[in-house]
C-alpha cells in the first residue's frame, strides 16, 4: 500500500478566506468573509519549509479565497518569514491585479497562475458579487502582466466539454500569452453541488480536439496532454511502473487559522460527523513536519484503502494513481469508493481522447 512522504513538494497557504468574485462553481464555503492567516501561522510553516527547500525544490502556493484579497502589505508580511530557496506562486483571478502588484511579484519572484475560462462568451461562470461578468476585470489584470512583462500560467474550467469549445478554448490561451495551462471540467466538491456527469462520446471527443489543436501549434505547455503523453510513451517503453512516485505527496493545504488538511485543499473549511474537521492538527500547536510524521489518522487510512482498490479493479491506475481524495467524498460521501465522475471526465477520457487523435494520426 502506498502512504505518505513525510516530505512534501509544496505547502498551499491560505492567506485569507475572502473573495471578491462568487464563481458559480465555486467550491470554497467561506468565501464572503475576510478570515486573514496570522503572521505566526507562516512562521510556523516556514520553520520546515526553510529546512525542505534547503534539501531540494520547495514551493508555496498562495490561494484563496482570492490571495490578492488579504492585501499587498498583509501578504508581504505573511511571505516574510520563508528564506530566499523558497519558491512563491499564487493563484489568482487577477481583477485586483494592477501595477502595484505586478511590482510586487517581480521584487519577490513570485510566479502567476490565473484564473480565466476562456473567451468572454465562455467565462460566463466567473461573475461578481453582484451577479456581474467579471472578464473585464480579468482581462485588465492580465494586460498588466504582460505590460510588466511577467510570465504567468492560466487555470481554465471547463463547464461543457464537447466538440467544438476545446480548438476555441487554446486559440485564446495562445493569444493570451500564458506559458502554461491547466485544464480543469468543472467537479462536484465543496458548496458546488452542480451535477458534473457528462456523454463520455462528447469528453473524448473534446479532448481530442484539444490534443489536436496543440499539436499543430504546441506553444502553450498543455498539462494534461503532456502528462497523458508521457505516460503513453512509458507504456510504449514498458517504464511506466517508474512514472508514479512510491509516496504520496501529502500536499498539506495551510487553512487561515493555521488547520492542516493533507492530500486536497478542497476539504478545508468543511467538517462531517463521521470525520470531523479533516484537519490533522494545527501549525499553532505541532510543527508541519511532526504532524507529517504521523498522519495515518482520521480519514487518510480509509482514503489509501480507496487507493488500493482503484489498484486492484481500475485498468487506469497506472495514469493517475487513484485519484483525489475530495472528489470521493464530495461525490461518494466516502474515501474508499473507486470510480467518480471527476475520473471519468479528467482521467480516463481525457487519455482516451488523447489515444484517439494519436490513433488519427
Amino acid at each position: 500500500m502506498r502512504g505518505l512522504s513525510r516530505v512534501p513538494g509544496y505547502v498551499v497557504m491560505q492567506p485569507t478566506t475572502l473573495c471578491n468574485l462568487d464563481c458559480v462553481y465555486c467550491y470554497l464555503p467561506l468565501r464572503r468573509v475576510d478570515r486573514r492567516m496570522p503572521v505566526a501561522v507562516a512562521r510556523a510553516v516556514a520553520a520546515d519549509a526553510n529546512v525542505w527547500a534547503a534539501q531540494g525544490r520547495f514551493s508555496v502556493v498562495w490561494h484563496g479565497g482570492e490571495p490578492l484579497a488579504a492585501g499587498r502589505e498583509h501578504l508581504a508580511a505573511l511571505m516574510a518569514p520563508f528564506g530566499p530557496a523558497v519558491e512563491h506562486h499564487v493563484q489568482t483571478n487577477a481583477t485586483l491585479i494592477d501595477d502595484a502588484w505586478c511590482a510586487f511579484f517581480a521584487e519577490r519572484g513570485v510566479r502567476v497562475s490565473v484564473s480565466v475560462d476562456g473567451p468572454e462568451e465562455l467565462n460566463g461562470g466567473r461573475i461578481t458579487r453582484a451577479g456581474r461578468p467579471a472578464y473585464a476585470r480579468i482581462e485588465r489584470g492580465i494586460a498588466a502582466l504582460r505590460r510588466h512583462g511577467l510570465p504567468f500560467s492560466a487555470l481554465c474550467v471547463v463547464g461543457e466539454p464537447r466538440p467544438g469549445v476545446a480548438a476555441r478554448l487554446y486559440a485564446y490561451f495562445l493569444a493570451l500569452g500564458c506559458d502554461t495551462l491547466g485544464v480543469n471540467i468543472e467537479e462536484r466538491e465543496g458548496v458546488n453541488e452542480r451535477p458534473n456527469g457528462h456523454d463520455d462520446t462528447a469528453v473524448r471527443a473534446f479532448w481530442a480536439e484539444l490534443t489536436a489543436a496543440w499539436r499543430a501549434e504546441p506553444r502553450v505547455h498543455v498539462r494534461e496532454l503532456e502528462w497523458s503523453l508521457r505516460y503513453v510513451g512509458a507504456v510504449l517503453d514498458d517504464t511506466a511502473d517508474g512514472l508514479l512516485p512510491r509516496t504520496l505527496d501529502p500536499i498539506p493545504t495551510i487553512g487561515h487559522d493555521g488547520a492542516v488538511v493533507l492530500l486536497s485543499p478542497e476539504l478545508a473549511g468543511f467538517d462531517d460527523p463521521a470525520y470531523g474537521d479533516f484537519s490533522s492538527g494545527n501549525v499553532l500547536t505541532s510543527p508541519l513536519s511532526a504532524l507529517l510524521a504521523q498522519p495515518g489518522t482520521g480519514w487518510v487510512p480509509e482514503f489509501l484503502v480507496g487507493i488500493e482498490a482503484c489498484r486492484g479493479t481500475c485498468p487506469y491506475f497506472g495514469f493517475c494513481g487513484g485519484g483525489h481524495a475530495a472528489n470521493r467524498y464530495f461525490e461518494h460521501g466516502r474515501f474508499d469508493g473507486t470510480e467518480t465522475e471527476h475520473c471519468r471526465n479528467s482521467k480516463i477520457n481525457l487519455l482516451e481522447g488523447v489515444l484517439d487523435h494519436v490513433r488519427r494520426t
